[in-house]
C-alpha cells in the first residue's frame, strides 16, 4: 500500500506554500527540534537500542546506552525519594569533565598540556606517554597488570618534574596556552549541584595544582561545594617543585581513601578560606552519582558504604571494541565525546 500525500488534492496552494516553508524552515534550523522527552522517558527506548541490536547498530547512535533501563529506574526513583541531601557526586576530570577532542585533535590532559620549561624534560615526559598510553587504553591487558605499569607511568613522569625544575609559574602559562576545554554543559552541572549544596569530589589521577588552575582560567570562577582530590605538588619559596604530597594516585586506584588529599577549589593559589573539614559529612551521604570515562573510574567510589550508585560512563574511544564491556559495567555510557546535558537532564530527575 503506498503512502497518502502530504497533502491532499483538495488542499489550497496558500496551505501547501505554507506547510513547505515550516518543513524547510524546521531543516535549517536544528535549535528549533523540541527538546528530548524526560529520562524516564527515553530510557526503555535506550535499553532496547542495546538488547535487541548489535554493538555496531549501538556504536552508530551518537547519544547514550543503557543496558538495564529497569534497574537504573530503580536506582533513580530511591535516590530521588531520598533527597539532596543524601546524594553527592564524584567525578573523573581528563576525559569527563574535559572534552577528549579538541577543535578536531585529541585534547590534552592535566599532564599532557604541562610544558615545564625544559624540552629535555617535556620530550622525555612525551616518550613515557607514547610508550605508556597505549597500555592505559587497551582492553586486553588485565586489571591488575595495567595498575602496576600505570604506577610506573606516573612515579617516572613526578621524578622527571622534579628533576627538570617544574615551577609554578610555568603551570599558570601552560594552561593558558593548552588545548583543554570543559565539556558542554559542566557549568551548568555544577551550578545546579551547587545551588543544592551537593558536593562534588573531582578524582584525577592528573595533578591537583593544574587541575585548579585549569578551573580558574576556563570556567572563571570556583564552586564552594567542589574539591579535588589529585596528586598534590610542594613547592619551595622561590615557587620551584621539589615534591608530591602523600601516594601516588592514577588512573587505576583513584578512590574516597584517598579523601585526606582532598581541597576546595579557591580563586587563588593557596587560599584557605572557606575550607572545612567535612568529609564525615561527605561519608553520611550514602547516594552516589559517578561520573568517569574508564572503567578503573568504578573504584572511585570504594570505600564508601553507599546505599544507591549511578555510574555514568563517557566512551570517547575505542567505541565498537568497548562499549559492550562499558555498557556492563556502567549504568548510562555516553558515546562520542557526548557534552554534559545528559547528565544534567539526570541530576534534575534526582533532584527536582
Amino acid at each position: 500500500m503506498t503512502s497518502p500525500p502530504l497533502l491532499s488534492p483538495s488542499s489550497s496552494s496558500s496551505s501547501r506554500l505554507l506547510l513547505l516553508r515550516l518543513l524547510l524552515s524546521r531543516r535549517r534550523s536544528p535549535a528549533s527540534r523540541s527538546p528530548p522527552p524526560p529520562l524516564r522517558r527515553r530510557l526503555p527506548l535506550l535499553a532496547a537500542s542495546m538488547s535487541s541490536s548489535s554493538s555496531t547498530a549501538a556504536t552508530r547512535n551518537p547519544g547514550s546506552v543503557v543496558a538495564d533501563a529497569d534497574g537504573l529506574a530503580r536506582k533513580v526513583a530511591a535516590i530521588r525519594a531520598a533527597g539532596p541531601a543524601k546524594l553527592q557526586v564524584i567525578a573523573d576530570f581528563d576525559g569527563t569533565l574535559t572534552r577528549y577532542w579538541y577543535d578536531g585533535s585529541r585534547g590534552q590532559s592535566s599532564h599532557g598540556l604541562l610544558r615545564q620549561g625544559n624540552e629535555e624534560y617535556d620530550a622525555k615526559r612525551e616518550e613515557l606517554f607514547e610508550h605508556y598510553h597505549p597500555i592505559e587504553i587497551c582492553p586486553d591487558i588485565p586489571l591488575p597488570e595495567k595498575a602496576k605499569l600505570m604506577e610506573e607511568w606516573w612515579e617516572k613522569t613526578h621524578a622527571l618534574l622534579i628533576e627538570g625544575g617544574l615551577t609554578y609559574e610555568a603551570i599558570r602559562q601552560s594552561v593558558a596556552d593548552a588545548k583543554i576545554t570543559f565539556r558542554d554543559g559542566v557549568v551548568k552541572l555544577f551550578e545546579f549541584l551547587e545551588e543544592r549544596d551537593i558536593p562534588v569530589l573531582v578524582f584525577s589521577a592528573g595533578l591537583a595544582d593544574i587541575i585548579e588552575e585549569v578551573f580558574r582560567q576556563k570556567l572563571y570562577r570556583s564552586f564552594k561545594n567542589i574539591k579535588v582530590v589529585s596528586n598534590r605538588m610542594v613547592f619551595n619559596g622561590e615557587g620551584r617543585l621539589v615534591s608530591f604530597k602523600g601516594k601516588t594516585i592514577h588512573v587505576l586506584n583513584k578512590n574516597e581513601h584517598a579523601l585526606d588529599m582532598a581541597a576546595p577549589v579557591h580563586d587563588n593559589l593557596g587560599d584557605p578560606n572557606g575550607y572545612t573539614d567535612d568529609y564525615s559529612l561527605v561519608k553520611k551521604r550514602t547516594n552516589v552519582l559517578l561520573l568517569g570515562d574508564h572503567i578503573g573510574d568504578l573504584g572511585m567510589s570504594d570505600g564508601l558504604n553507599y546505599e544507591n550508585r549511578i555510574a555514568v560512563g563517557f566512551l570517547n574511544n575505542n567505541i565498537e571494541k568497548s562499549l559492550k564491556d562499558y555498557s556492563e559495567a556502567f549504568d548510562i555510557v555516553y558515546l562520542n565525546d557526548a557534552p554534559m546535558v545528559g547528565v544534567v537532564e539526570l541530576v534534575s530527575e534526582l533532584c527536582p
